[in-house]
């Protein structure tokens, strides 16, 4: 009987390690990984919220820009929609202590939806989302990097035993704009601004390498400057070295910016609410084409972290035939597009379904 509940109790802990997304890593490239994700999506505006004005609690963070509370049957919703991967974005820095520390309810609570997500046998792309980095390292870098460090370190701690579908994005959307305008029509303090991401990126990758278990093979994505394609693509952005050679790079596209971005007349443009114009599927060709050039062809897989067409002014065909496209074009290429999606969008997440069923299974049947 001893026996018996030993070998029960052994085998009931291997499939709760299972089930946690623990395992070993495999030789596979990180363009096969990429390229096996499919179509991916969002849970963005959940634990990525910040600001001042909500509770510094697990709860106000994670419900302050509308999103009930995360379940399994949430996460299992699109999984089942045909999603091959879930970007993750959080922001560690809201609920840090003035040490540094990482609140230990907030830990838990996102390893506990990663687990989900695993569990539901997508791929977890988890990221440091709306911790203002641009603005930290262009204040005080030796600062911010000390603080960057920390937290890394900490997350890599934590998920170090995880299996190979939990991939390590660098951070999100950041570019030193205090040191350089990318708008100011000058290029004064470019050359900085570029060094100081890409040795964010360096350190990002020797932390994680440095951390042990799983950490030192784990898949990683490299977030471009500010995720546009253009400064990707400039001369001055390095991707890190990484001695097991297992990153990709990360960019965004919400072009054409008046169409996808805004819903009324700004000062920077006139709202459009139409799109597929032989110009329109020229400047999309031509871009993803750019970084098919300076990224795929070269062996570095390309990750669209986020794409959306946003707003209620334009019309749903002009939505759905946006997204249908740029997806089209992203798989073609090897991209793995991951639509931005929050609490109010594609996904009913109080009833756990898609709001446009058939659009979705297109979406994710794009090959």
């Amino acid at each position: 009987m001893k026996i018996i509940s030993i070998i029960t109790a052994a085998v009931m802990m291997m499939t709760m390690l299972v089930s946690c997304g623990y395992g070993k890593m495999s030789d596979q490239s990180t363009v096969d990984f990429v390229n096996s994700m499919g179509v991916g999506i969002n849970l963005g505006n959940t634990f990525d919220c910040s600001g001042e004005w909500f509770a510094r609690t697990v709860e106000a963070q994670e419900t302050a820009w509308g999103s009930p509370i995360i379940t399994k049957q949430i996460i299992q919703g699109y999984a089942d929609a045909g999603f091959g991967a879930m970007r993750l974005p959080v922001s560690w820095t809201v609920l840090m202590d003035d040490d540094g520390n990482i609140n230990k309810d907030f830990m838990n609570k996102i390893e506990e939806v990663v687990g989900w997500i695993l569990d539901s046998g997508m791929v977890c792309i988890m990221n440091s989302h709306h911790d203002s980095w641009g603005d930290r390292f262009g204040e005080d870098y030796d600062a911010a990097m000390q603080l960057y460090s920390g937290m890394w370190e900490q997350i890599c701690k934590r998920f170090k035993k995880y299996g190979e579908n939990l991939m390590f994005e660098s951070m999100n959307e950041v570019g030193i704009d205090g040191i350089w305008d990318r708008f100011g029509g000058t290029t004064d303090g470019k050359d900085r601004a570029y060094e100081i991401v890409n040795n964010i990126n360096q350190q990002f990758v020797d932390i994680v390498r440095a951390s042990g278990g799983n950490n030192e093979k784990r898949h990683l994505l490299i977030a471009s400057y500010w995720t546009d394609i253009d400064l990707a693509c400039d001369e001055l952005f390095k991707m890190p070295y990484d001695p097991a050679g297992k990153c990709a790079v990360s960019v965004h596209y919400y072009t054409p910016a008046t169409l996808c971005l805004i819903s009324e007349d700004v000062s920077w443009g006139k709202a459009t609410t139409e799109w597929g114009s032989e110009a329109d599927y020229q400047q999309l060709n031509g871009l993803f084409d750019k970084m098919k050039e300076h990224y795929t062809d070269k062996g570095i897989p390309v990750i669209v972290g986020e794409y959306g067409c946003l707003g209620d002014n334009k019309p749903r065909e002009v939505i759905e035939r946006w997204t249908l496209d740029v997806a089209s074009a992203a798989r073609e290429r090897g991209f793995c597009p991951v639509l931005w999606d929050t609490p109010g969008g594609e996904y009913d997440r109080e009833n756990a379904v898609f709001k446009y069923s058939e659009f979705i299974a297109k979406l994710t049947s794009i090959k």
